[in-house]
């Protein structure tokens, strides 16, 4: 393990990790007895303005609600008819089983984890990452300090290579290279969100010369003023996992990479490498970040994490020396 256990420290009380203990609690006001506190803005009455504008928004969420349900029901409606009502007709339309796998598989179901995503998982960072329907996807299991052109330095330092961009022609290549055993070592991977915005940048190790199984970590940019729960400032958020196969999602029946269950050791992993090249300063871990847990990402796929939080404090460029790239 790249961050011994036993060296590990509590980043609560290591007086060295790069925290923010955030502003002081508000002082509650003190008032004479008898005097009645004034009406909090939350519960006066709106004004006429206020109440049409709040209303014609939710008219407009509404009909946006309606209008991609209507949406799903009518890919919905095509799966039926396209399977069902021609299978009815016998074993010869059994060619229907691939239009009806496409449009349930990047259409129908998509939609329908998307509605339902929406209502019952919240809005703000929880320590996953979330897939574009909305589902969970992989944990949040790494923390950079450092600017965007140091962590990359760092990165292909370490031996690993950044990720092309997913357009059709990438999707192709990564498609041929894994049906025929090729090497694709800029290999794309998908997109996972985290502050609802895809990932900032991507790296990978491709193993045995086929993007079939690989090293990878997707890094998202933090807004600005934004800290981890506790209050600790960091510039980047990471998840790195190991893609071990490719298979069908288990919501949804896309084509994707199955990820391994050990997100930990993928994640000490990255750090060790960082650690080879020299392109860490120090590292810190935050202890039970959140509690250690058993789930599935976004394509359906176990993991399982100890919950602890490393930050990494990269080394500026200029104070590495020549350790060589793994």
């Amino acid at each position: 393990m790249a961050v011994s256990k036993d060296t590990a420290r509590d980043a609560v009380t290591d007086p060295d990790v790069p925290q923010n203990n955030g502003p002081a609690e508000p002082a509650v006001p003190q008032r004479a007895g008898g005097q009645t506190p004034q009406e909090p803005e939350h519960s006066r009455p709106d004004s006429r303005k206020a109440r049409w504008g709040t209303r014609w928004a939710t008219v407009v969420a509404v009909l946006q609600r309606l209008l991609y349900v209507v949406i799903t029901a009518a890919v919905g409606w095509a799966v039926y008819f396209f399977l069902l009502a021609r299978l009815a007709r016998g074993p010869e339309q059994v060619w229907v089983f691939l239009p009806v796998w496409l449009i349930a598989a990047y259409a129908f179901l998509p939609r329908v984890h998307k509605i339902l995503s929406s209502l019952y998982l919240p809005n703000y960072f929880i320590g996953r990452a979330r897939t574009g329907d909305g589902v969970l996807g992989d944990p949040v299991n790494l923390a950079v300090v450092g600017p965007a052109d140091e962590l990359r330095t760092a990165m292909l330092t370490a031996g690993w290579i950044e990720a092309d961009p997913v357009t059709p022609s990438t999707a192709w290549r990564t498609l041929s290279a894994t049906l025929l055993g090729r090497s694709y070592p800029q290999s794309p991977v998908s997109a996972l969100y985290v502050f609802g915005n895809k990932q900032d940048m991507a790296f990978q190790r491709e193993i045995d010369g086929n993007p079939r199984k690989r090293h990878h970590v997707r890094f998202w940019k933090c807004p600005e003023g934004w800290m981890l729960p506790g209050g600790f400032a960091v510039d980047w958020v990471g998840a790195g996992t190991y893609d071990k196969s490719v298979g069908l999602s288990l919501f949804t029946f896309q084509i994707t990479h199955k990820i391994a269950d050990g997100t930990d050791e993928e994640r000490d992993f990255i750090i060790g490498t960082l650690q080879t090249a020299n392109a860490v300063e120090s590292v810190h871990v935050i202890r039970h970040f959140s509690s250690g847990y058993h789930h599935r990402n976004g394509g359906g796929d176990s993991i399982r994490t100890d919950g602890h939080l490393p930050i990494i404090d990269l080394r500026p460029h200029g104070q590495r020396d020549s350790a060589p790239a793994l």
